[in-house]
């Protein structure tokens, strides 16, 4: 990460609820349903006094739609990277836990140097969070879970020159 001199503050967010026409969403889709689109708004409401200045999404359709909710709530455009994307959808062969763990970073990390002294909104997914937060903010690789936010809620991190830190 570059030299940060105004710190960015960051709100992770997974997508709401959705489900595909066949079922339950597999890692690579499903649709937001009615409730998922109420908790795409009730997050844009929660971070609305942030002054988020963008929202950074995954490719995948719920967190796409969550993405554009919200950002929509909040008046501020929406940018999809492919490094959000969920652990285990659509991996090449031989990706590992170390492979997801870099590029969720690395995205991030460009969030944090595009938004210095701003605040912005990512939604990803639970296993790319679980696979890329511990590394990030200097946690034991087991901290994963415990460093995703619920569906629908949201992680506060804050990154300067000093590195990244959880918010309370």
């Amino acid at each position: 990460m570059s030299d940060l001199h105004c710190p960015a503050r960051v709100f992770l967010a997974r997508p709401g609820e959705a489900e595909d026409e066949t079922g339950p969403p597999t890692a690579a889709g499903g649709g937001l349903t009615a409730t998922g689109r109420d908790q795409a708004r009730a997050l844009a409401e929660r971070v609305r006094d942030e002054n988020v200045a963008r929202v950074w999404s995954s490719p995948l359709p719920r967190a796409v739609q969550t993405a554009e909710i919200a950002a929509a709530v909040l008046g501020v455009p929406v940018v999809v990277r492919d490094g959000l994307r969920e652990c285990d959808a659509g991996i090449p062969a031989g990706e590992r836990i170390a492979d997801v763990a870099a590029r969720v970073r690395g995205v991030l990390e460009e969030v944090a140097d595009t938004h210095r002294g701003e605040a912005v909104l990512v939604v990803s997914h639970g296993g790319a969070f679980a696979a890329g937060l511990p590394d990030l903010v200097g946690a034991p690789r087991t901290s994963g879970h415990d460093l995703t936010p619920p569906p629908g809620g949201t992680l506060a991190l804050e990154a300067d020159e000093d590195g990244w830190r959880r918010l309370p």
